[in-house]
C-alpha cells in the first residue's frame, strides 16, 4: 500500500502541471483579443474579405472547416473550444446564395450548442433584401431568413447598406447597418479627374434620396431618370396588370368595386441638364445591369460625356460582364462586400473599393463596448 501511494503522488504533481499549462496556454490565447472570428465560407474566394478584416484586428481567424459532403449536405466542424466567448461569424455571399445561409445557419448552431457566449454575425451583403416587400401571393422572405438566423443562434448583426433600411425592423435582436457611401465619395474625390463638373445621377425616382446625399455632400448638381423602357420586365413584377381591367359582372351587383386603372409610366426621360458633364449613378446594389445600361445610352443621348456608376454590392450576375464591357458606362464602381474577383477578369471596367478598415472597426467596438456613433458621422438618415 505504500509503495502504490508512493506511486499515485509521483504522478499528480505531473498531471496537474500538464493541466495547469494546457489552461493557461488557452487562457493566453483568448486574452490576446478577447473574442474569437470565424468565416463561415466553404470557398476560398469568399474568404478574402474574413483575412483582411482579421488582418486589420490583428487577431487570426478561427479554426473551423466548412464543406458540402457529396450528398450536398453542409457539414461544419469548429476545431476550438469557444465556450463563454464573444464569437463573430464573417459571410461573404457569393453567387451561390442558398448554400452560403446554410452554412451561415449550421455555423451559428454549432456555436450556440458549444455554449458560445454570443454570436454576432458580419453579413456585409444581405442576402434576399429585395424581397422585403409582399408580392401579390408571394412572401416576405427576408423576414423568414430573419427569424431563422434568430432561432440558430445569432444574436447580432453587422451589415452594409440594407436595400430598405425598414428590414431592421425584421430582426429580434440588434442590427448595426453600416454605409459605404464615405469610400465611395472618396473615390470619387481622389480617382474621378474634374470630379466638380459632375453630376449626381438617380437611376429611378426612388433612388432620389440616395442620390441627393451623394450630390449635397460632394457639392453637385442633381438628376432623375423617370419613366421606364416599353415592355418592362417589372410590368409583371409591381403588379400593375392584375386585376385585370375588364369589370366582373358576375359577381352580386352589391358588391362591385371602382374601376381599377392600370398604372403607365413614360418613357425614359431625364430631370436634369447632364451635357456636359460626368454622370454618377448611385445605387446600393448592381446585379442585373440592363437598367444601368439603358440609363447610360440615354445619358450619352442627353450629353453626359463620362458615366460611372457607384454601388455598394457589386453582384454582377449572367452576362453583366459582358454587357457593361459593350455599353457606354465608362467605370463601374463597387465594394468588397460581394467577391466578383470573375467578374472584373471579364470586364476591366469593373473597380473595387475595400470596405473591410469600417467593418473591423466595428467588430472592435462592439466588443470593447463603445459607441458606434463614430462610423455613422456626416451619414444622412436618407443615406
Amino acid at each position: 500500500r505504500a509503495t502504490n501511494a508512493v506511486v499515485c503522488l509521483s504522478k499528480v504533481p505531473q498531471l496537474q502541471v500538464s493541466v495547469n499549462y494546457t489552461t493557461e496556454s488557452a487562457t493566453m490565447n483568448v486574452a490576446k483579443s478577447g473574442y474569437r472570428v470565424f468565416s463561415a465560407n466553404s470557398s476560398a474566394a469568399c474568404t478574402e474579405l474574413a483575412k483582411k478584416i482579421t488582418e486589420r484586428l490583428g487577431v487570426e481567424l478561427g479554426k473551423s472547416v466548412v464543406f458540402q459532403e457529396s450528398n450536398r449536405e453542409t457539414r461544419v466542424d469548429v476545431k476550438e473550444s469557444v465556450r463563454g466567448q464573444t464569437i463573430f461569424i464573417i459571410q461573404t455571399i457569393p453567387r451561390d446564395v442558398n448554400t452560403a445561409i446554410m452554412e451561415l445557419l449550421v455555423m451559428a448552431y454549432a456555436l450556440k450548442t458549444s455554449c458560445a457566449k454570443n454570436i454576432i454575425g458580419v453579413i456585409p451583403y444581405f442576402p434576399y433584401s429585395k424581397q422585403c416587400k409582399m408580392r401579390k401571393r408571394g412572401s416576405i422572405v427576408c423576414k423568414l431568413l430573419a427569424s431563422m438566423l434568430a432561432k440558430a443562434g445569432l444574436t447580432h448583426i453587422i451589415t452594409m447598406d440594407l436595400h430598405q433600411k425598414e428590414i431592421q425592423g425584421f430582426f429580434s435582436f440588434p442590427v448595426d447597418n453600416l454605409r459605404a457611401s464615405p469610400f465611395l465619395i472618396q473615390y470619387i474625390q481622389e480617382e474621378i479627374p474634374d470630379y466638380r463638373n459632375a453630376i449626381i445621377v438617380a437611376k429611378s425616382p426612388a433612388a432620389a434620396k440616395r442620390a441627393q446625399s451623394y450630390a449635397e455632400r460632394l457639392r453637385l448638381g442633381l438628376a432623375v431618370i423617370h419613366g421606364e423602357a416599353q415592355c418592362s420586365e417589372s410590368d409583371m413584377a409591381d403588379g400593375r396588370h392584375s386585376p385585370p381591367c375588364v369589370r366582373n359582372t358576375t359577381g352580386h351587383t352589391g358588391l362591385e368595386l371602382p374601376l381599377m386603372m392600370a398604372k403607365e409610366k413614360p418613357p425614359i426621360t431625364v430631370v436634369g441638364d447632364v451635357g456636359g458633364r460626368i454622370a454618377i449613378i448611385v445605387d446600393d446594389i448592381i446585379d442585373d445591369v440592363g437598367d444601368f445600361v439603358a440609363a447610360a445610352e440615354i445619358l450619352k443621348e442627353r450629353g453626359a460625356y463620362k458615366i460611372y456608376i457607384m454601388a455598394t454590392h457589386g453582384l454582377l450576375s449572367a452576362d453583366a460582364p459582358r454587357l457593361i464591357e459593350e455599353s457606354a458606362i465608362d467605370e463601374v464602381v463597387v465594394t468588397n462586400t460581394v467577391p466578383h474577383e470573375v467578374q472584373k477578369l471579364q470586364c476591366p471596367k469593373i473597380k473595387t473599393v475595400d470596405v473591410s478598415m469600417i467593418l473591423a472597426e466595428a467588430i472592435r467596438r462592439i466588443h470593447n463596448g463603445e459607441s458606434m456613433a463614430y462610423l455613422f458621422r456626416n451619414i444622412t438618415v436618407d443615406d
